[in-house]
């Protein structure tokens, strides 16, 4: 039985903040990433930070021309991110993508939604965090195929630091990438580390890596630099924030 109570207005007016939260990143992520999320989730203050997440389509096997299709869907995606308002950064969460379809590409695609936006992928974010730590050379594990991780290696080697040493675990499908074991993690990349590197990457934003970092720096002695850990480093120096993050090692201690 309905309650014959009247709905009357309100006697105090509605004071709106500009922004619910104070900074905002758009993610867009693929469809079958079980990663990426949770670890901007583990890092960003959800108080100061609000990160906006859309997915796009993709089809395993990882190869060349599935990533190559990412790009396309990259601006509808962006675009329903809080859709005709600004953000203050907009990152597309694929390190093997960023590389096939190359980083302009990307950008081009992101600021056709977002535009005059700073874009940020893992490949970009890795670059200017081994500016930041003066690392030249690198080791890289990637979780990929051969073929996947000769392209990622050539794309460093044209556009950021030199390749020293590269491993892979072979791996074709982004799902079973997620699944790789911490401790296989952890294990691999101190083997794939080549002791002429300033420093090691373990590529992918599928893989649980950077919970990982400060176990392996330690362990190595040399810092640490991950897909996922150095796209939302950079995301919140773009926003603003640069106070220390116990536990993701020597890039969140600058």
């Amino acid at each position: 039985m309905a309650l014959d109570i009247p709905s009357i207005p309100s006697r105090i007016t509605a004071r709106l903040d500009d922004r619910p939260v104070r900074k905002r990143i758009a993610l867009v992520a693929l469809a079958t990433d079980h990663t990426s999320e949770r670890d901007f989730a583990r890092i960003c203050d959800p108080d100061l930070v609000g990160v906006y997440v859309n997915r796009i389509g993709f089809e395993n096997p990882t190869t060349k021309e599935t990533l190559l299709r990412t790009g396309p869907r990259l601006t509808e995606a962006a675009t329903q991110i809080l859709p005709d308002e600004d953000v203050d950064v907009v990152a597309y969460a694929c390190t093997a993508a960023s590389i096939v379809l190359g980083n302009d590409a990307v950008t081009r695609h992101l600021n056709a939604a977002k535009p005059g936006t700073p874009c940020v992928t893992p490949s970009s974010a890795a670059f200017d965090a081994f500016r930041a730590l003066g690392a030249k050379k690198v080791s890289v594990l990637t979780p990929y195929s051969a073929d996947v991780t000769e392209e990622l290696a050539q794309y460093f080697q044209a556009n950021g630091p030199d390749v020293v040493s590269a491993s892979h675990f072979g791996l074709t499908d982004d799902r079973d990438m997620a699944r790789i074991s911490q401790d296989s993690i952890i294990d691999a990349g101190i083997a794939a580390c080549d002791p002429k590197a300033d420093a090691l990457f373990i590529s992918c934003t599928a893989l649980r890596a950077a919970t990982c970092v400060q176990r392996i720096e330690d362990r190595l002695g040399k810092p640490v630099v991950t897909s996922n850990q150095a796209m939302v480093w950079r995301c919140l120096r773009l926003v603003g924030f640069d106070d220390p993050v116990p536990g993701y090692g020597k890039l969140f201690e600058l």
